[in-house]
């Protein structure tokens, strides 16, 4: 019997107290973004089309595959693909429009997109990483269905970079290049095993992918590194924003437990938590594996996994196989008269209830209990039912926490003697298809003996409700991958990285965001603008307006007028008018617009319905080369057609005319309502001038003309 003096020290039901360095805590992260570029080998579009079950066109294309597990480079199949192939899935693959043969996996890849390479060599060089001189593609083993292929194409790009944080420096283990997956519209169960439907819009799109090495020192630290990341990868201006374009995993590790990896981290705020409750499951199941081991007399385990004895867990291992053999049996009889009526409608569509003895675990699969904060506190009966879940089925139910759900003492007396169980035994029922009922418990068996052991290495991800964390828990998704999965993509030949070539890359790294607030920081414009203007990407076209470039040195536009155009909703309105995107209203037509206005040729009215005048006329867009004659062109055509459409201003002496009289005809409503007339009267001197007067101007003189009516 070990020692219990060195034990790990902590009360899991208060994770927010538990100390990690004590708990010989380690952490790193991934992160994977999608790069604003065309598709890593096939040069179709990266864009997304948001098919769901519900709107899915009738006439798209659509292929069916079946996925099987291949060996790896070392002539071993992957115990990740092993598994996956066991799940008995059909894939259905809905081929967007920007996905062709090569999404299909029926033609051979393209040669990597050379603006993809750049973002990823940028990357590498603004977190001083060193490049490999020839970058080889890998085939990554993918059989969940998300890859056409089977397989994953990703290229080391880079190695030994380095992140400066608050907390310390964080070490860049590698750099990678790869492509995105293909995305999940729906999951369908059959008789025959599960149909997952697929859209191949997001297939090939570019990731660049980073881990750190295992420097992170504290949950807190974690999320202030992944933003640091996500905040030099903005800097590149090469990656692509909004939901779901970066995506944070974690691999957390304490000396009791293990390392695991942690998908689905997309908010920030969440690291920590999700990171406490980690560190407070694996020091759960390491008691509990402890207490498993006293019960049956076995040695327990080191509170370090370093000193664990291979030799003797090998021993335990089979101890524990001979104790719980995959053995499944149908009980389905002892509901012929159930009120439960899951298992009733199961039943009346031809499925079992399958059951299966797990000895010596009554009282140790627990119940439902939260934490100080609300979270669930780690059980064994959720993890069994997270392994079941993984071959398709809805869950299982087990013997502590029944007779609930409408089965009933008597049917749970029923299982207890058909299975032969004894009073410290308890049992898991599992109901579906028979097949897939085998199947799940034969997996809740598996993880059931793996109770007796230190956790194992695995692949989590955070449970989601509604779009987001439900509370920082974690599920069982698959086995850790292993170096199996990775062999040599032969349809794509190496890239060379030359001298100059990098030095190129080096010589034109973009600036930080510290680096561009201060750029414009000498400009006439606000604090928030300045923000703003950089949080949205748009600084490099505000100093070009203001610089004169935009105009081919024509004119510079005005700091503050220039950068309210760029911020507001006008050129989002424009491209709504005629149908198209934002960034396609050119920045040309938005400055040359600009400057009509301030050189009292447009109204602020008038910038939206003379822009998309222009943009449906035949004088855009301008083909030839822009030059100062074009760009004068231009100009003039805004001037004539603002004059043409009534939105050139009113002259200032026509304005205060039609204040005075609009005014005066409402004597009695201005002296009884004050300034809160303004906006009334506001809306019919605009009617006078359809719209060909400035409405700030106006503004100004009526709040001028009543506050000199009122003072009378």
């Amino acid at each position: 019997m070990a020692s219990t003096d060195n034990e790990p020290k902590g009360d899991i039901s208060d994770p927010g107290n538990l100390n990690p360095e004590e708990l010989g805590f380690m952490c790193g992260l991934e992160i994977h973004q999608q790069l604003n570029t065309d598709k890593l080998h096939s040069r179709e579009q990266s864009i997304l089309f948001d098919y769901t079950a519900d709107n899915l066109p009738t006439n798209i294309p659509k292929v069916a595959r079946k996925l099987r597990a291949a060996e790896g480079e070392s002539g071993k199949v992957d115990i990740a693909a092993k598994f996956e192939s066991r799940r008995n899935r059909k894939f259905v693959y809905v081929q967007s429009p920007n996905s062709g043969l090569i999404e299909l996996d029926e033609q051979p890849p393209l040669p990597h997109d050379t603006e993809a390479v750049n973002a990823a060599l940028t990357i590498s060089g603004l977190m001083s990483a060193s490049p490999l001189p020839i970058m080889q593609a890998m085939r990554k083993t993918v059989v969940d269905g998300s890859n056409t292929s089977g397989f994953q194409r990703t290229t080391l790009v880079s190695t030994n970079g380095s992140i400066s944080t608050e907390e310390g420096e964080v070490g860049i283990s590698l750099i990678c290049l790869e492509e995105d997956s293909a995305r999940k519209i729906k999951s369908e169960l059959t008789p025959d095993g599960e149909i997952v439907t697929w859209n191949l819009d997001r297939l090939g799109i570019p990731l660049v992918e980073i881990a750190t090495d295992p420097d992170i020192k504290s949950p807190e630290h974690a999320k202030s590194a992944a933003l640091k990341l996500g905040t030099i990868l903005r800097d590149t201006r090469m990656v692509r924003r909004g939901l779901g374009t970066i995506r944070q995993d974690l691999n957390v590790s304490i000396a009791c437990g293990d390392r695991v990896e942690i998908k689905g981290c997309q908010d920030l705020d969440w690291i920590p938590k999700i990171i406490r409750l980690e560190i407070a499951r694996q020091l759960h199941f390491y008691r509990l594996a402890n207490k498993l081991r006293e019960s049956r007399g076995f040695s327990l385990l080191s509170n370090d996994r370093r000193n664990e004895s291979q030799d003797e867990e090998k021993k335990i291992e089979q101890a524990v196989e001979n104790l719980m053999p995959l053995e499944v049996m149908d009980v389905s009889n002892c509901f012929s008269s159930t009120e439960a009526k899951l298992v009733e409608n199961s039943l009346a569509k031809g499925g079992k209830v399958m059951a299966t003895k797990l000895a010596g675990f009554s009282g140790y699969l627990g119940s439902k209990e939260f934490d100080l904060d609300g979270a669930q506190l780690p059980r064994l009966g959720r993890e069994l039912s997270s392994a079941a879940k993984l071959v398709g089925v809805k869950g299982i139910f087990h013997s502590d926490e029944l007779p609930a759900y409408g089965i009933s003492e008597k049917e749970v007396n029923q299982i207890s003697d058909k299975l032969k169980l004894e009073s410290s035994d308890a049992f898991a029922l599992c109901i579906g298809p028979e097949w897939q009922a085998q199947l799940a418990l034969e997996s809740v068996i598996l993880r059931a003996r793996a109770a007796y052991h230190r956790i194992k290495q695995e692949v989590r991800n955070v449970v989601i409700r509604k779009g987001e964390p439900e509370d920082g828990t974690t599920n069982a998704m698959r086995p850790l991958p292993g170096g199996a999965r990775m062999y040599p993509e032969t349809d794509i030949p190496p890239l060379i990285l030359n001298h100059d070539y990098w030095q190129s890359i080096l010589s034109s790294l973009p600036p930080s965001t510290p680096e561009r607030l201060d750029n414009i920081s000498n400009f006439d414009i606000s604090k928030d603008q300045a923000t703003q203007l950089v949080s949205q990407h748009l600084d490099d076209q505000f100093l070009q307006g203001c610089d004169g470039t935009i105009m081919c040195g024509h004119t510079r536009l005005s700091p503050k007028g220039w950068a309210s155009l760029l911020l507001d909703s006008t050129r989002k309105e424009i491209a709504e008018n005629i149908g198209i995107k934002t960034n396609e209203v050119p920045l040309l037509l938005l400055a040359a617009l600009q400057y009509v206005r301030e050189e009292g040729g447009l109204t602020r009215e008038g910038i939206i319905p003379v822009a998309k005048d222009m943009l449906n006329s035949t004088i855009w867009p301008i083909e030839s080369q822009i030059n100062l004659e074009t760009i004068s062109d231009l100009i003039n055509e805004i001037t004539n057609r603002s004059t043409a459409m009534g939105y050139k201003p009113a002259s200032s002496d026509e304005l205060e005319l039609v204040v005075k009289k609009v005014v005066a005809d409402r004597i009695d409503f201005v002296k009884e309502r004050g300034l809160g007339a303004l906006g009334p009267l506001m809306g019919l001197v605009m009617k006078e001038f359809g719209g060909g007067a400035d409405g700030k101007q106006v503004s100004s003189l009526l709040k001028s003309e009543i506050e000199d009516l009122t003072r009378k």
